[in-house]
């Protein structure tokens, strides 16, 4: 049995050419089954609502239309919350990205004093908080209700993205930033200019979990917001259309006011599945720009020699 693994076919060996055959049959298998939902869910919001209730929807729409999509943008405030959604999604990865890697850096310094109990008192509040209630009054007493600011702020310092910049950069050759301190460099310019670029595996990490987070929020929306239709946001729109579709079946009147007209072409199915590839587009088109940093950030930021 040994020598007929052995056989070899041109350059490989019968036991490699069968390895890599059963390997490419299993990744294919593991590829379907992740993609399959999505494409299902891609087929049914471009199904006929109608015609979806009758089930059997596979890999492509049997009767094509585009009307679920149609019901979602008609909603008035649509383009108003999608502005708000990419605005705050664009300042809270930047923010949150540039924030984070600044106390990181700090941390990282052995030179600060009380480091360890610094990093303690951060580590606590991942496990300790004071509850919804609480915090909702913080944010009243700060002035932020119906504030643009209440969608930026309070999530600016991430703990756990702090521990994984501050990781990586203690991965980081030390003498990078002494050699730049001898020759007459401060700690914001270390940091800025030495530090930083070596970063940019965790940090591209770091601003797609930013990025992620900040767009899929809806719920601070309905908390601190929900009184000013200026400041809406894609995701708490999407929620109170599908909320609305599935409590009230196939009537969507409550939002958009057309009685029974669109209540006849459109199904909570049909709106759940065009809702949720609106909302899951916008990081699909960004994440394969950041994917190539995404296991290299972590694996680096997660080691130390």
């Amino acid at each position: 049995m040994r020598n007929f693994w052995s056989i070899r076919i041109g350059r490989f060996r019968l036991g490699d050419i069968f390895f890599h055959v059963i390997n490419g049959i299993i990744m294919v298998f593991v590829i379907v089954i992740m993609l399959y939902p999505f494409w299902n869910t891609i087929a049914v919001s471009f199904n006929d609502a109608q015609d979806t209730l009758r089930g059997g929807i596979t890999f492509w729409p049997r009767v094509f239309s585009t009307y679920s999509y149609k019901s979602v943008f008609k909603n008035k405030l649509m383009g108003t919350a999608a502005v708000n959604s990419v605005l705050r999604t664009a300042l809270s990865t930047i923010l949150g990205v540039l924030v984070g890697s600044l106390i990181a850096y700090v941390l990282s310094r052995k030179e600060l004093v009380g480091r360890k109990a610094i990093t303690v008192y951060f580590l606590v509040t991942m496990y300790i908080s004071a509850g919804l209630i609480p915090n909702y009054f913080l944010i009243k007493n700060l002035g932020m209700l119906n504030k643009f600011a209440v969608y930026v702020i309070p999530g600016l310092v991430s703990v756990y993205n702090i521990i994984v910049i501050k990781s990586f950069i203690q991965s980081l050759p030390e003498s990078l930033t002494e050699a730049a301190m001898v020759d007459g460099a401060g700690h914001f310019r270390c940091y800025w200019q030495i530090v930083l670029p070596c970063c940019k595996p965790v940090l591209a990490t770091v601003a797609l979990w930013c990025a992620v987070g900040a767009w899929n929020q809806w719920f601070d929306t309905f908390l601190y917001a929900s009184g000013a239709d200026h400041l809406t946001t894609l995701q708490y729109e999407m929620m109170k259309l599908l909320s609305s579709a599935m409590q009230s079946g196939r009537d969507l009147s409550s939002i958009y006011g057309e009685g029974q007209q669109m209540a006849n072409t459109v199904t909570p199915t049909s709106i759940r599945a065009a809702v949720t590839i609106v909302a899951s587009v916008p990081i699909l088109i960004v994440y394969p720009f950041l994917q190539k940093y995404f296991v290299k950030g972590v694996t680096l930021g997660a080691t130390k020699e």
